[in-house]
């Protein structure tokens, strides 16, 4: 097959892997992490791509979107006349689990508990992914980031804490594949984690949904694939999470 690939860089070191060893031709093209603080603004960048895709007159068999509903900014992607491709997953926090269980097991009684990858680490400016609301939505680390470009670090520190209490959960999970775990990330978080009062947690993730994405074995369970004159509604349960809707 002929396949279209759009992703948040981070993923970058997982999907680089997995493309060389997919059997298919895959044309891949990512997306600044920090493009999350926005999903209206990121949802608009994802849809760029896959007009300008379509655009191209590739006889592309599928575009896939390496993406969860990342704060709903992958609800109302259109495809035109290509199928779009999509993991049943709220967040990349499942993506880098390896599946919907994994993130149950783990995150299901505290789903707001801050988590942190290989991804986080090399393309944030910032160590942790959380929403400021507690929401697992990717803001924290960008707005984060502005309030120490206007205040300074310490400042910023300070008044971070007065406005995001911890809620009585204190730990920082970092997710650490096997591929990529002689890299010593997992140490650097540890560091970073204690440094800022958190006990670090760390669970061993899973490249299997990016690996099964970029093969092309998209079980319905696993995945969404939208046909063409349709759209990405948001389910918002444990089990579906997408489907598709006739435009």
């Amino acid at each position: 097959m002929l396949l279209k690939l759009i992703s948040c860089n981070v993923f970058q070191r997982e999907a680089s892997l997995c493309l060389a060893r997919s059997p298919h031709v895959i044309d891949p093209e990512y997306t600044e992490l920090g493009e999350h603080v926005r999903s209206a603004g990121l949802r608009q960048i994802i849809q760029d791509k896959i007009d300008a895709t379509e655009a191209t007159g590739k006889n592309y068999d599928a575009i896939l979107l390496l993406f969860g509903l990342c704060g709903n900014a992958t609800v109302g992607l259109q495809a035109k006349r290509i199928p779009l491709v999509i993991p049943r997953a709220h967040d990349c926090c499942t993506i880098l689990l390896g599946s919907r269980s994994k993130f149950v097991e783990h995150f299901g009684q505290a789903p707001s508990t801050p988590f942190s990858s290989i991804g986080y680490l090399e393309r944030g400016e910032y160590f942790l992914r959380t929403g400021d609301d507690g929401n697992s939505m990717v803001q924290t680390g960008d707005a984060f980031k502005e309030m120490v470009e206007k205040y300074g670090e310490e400042d910023a520190k300070y008044i971070w804490a007065e406005m995001h209490p911890s809620h009585g959960n204190d730990k920082a999970v970092f997710i650490d594949l096997p591929e990529t775990s002689h890299l010593g990330y997992a140490e650097k978080f540890k560091a970073k984690a204690e440094e800022a009062g958190k006990e670090s947690v760390r669970l061993e993730g899973s490249i299997r949904l990016i690996d099964n994405l970029l093969q092309g074995h998209w079980d319905e369970k696993e995945y969404l694939v939208v046909p063409p004159a349709s759209t990405i509604e948001g389910v918002y349960d444990w089990d579906q999470v997408v489907r598709a809707k006739k435009i």
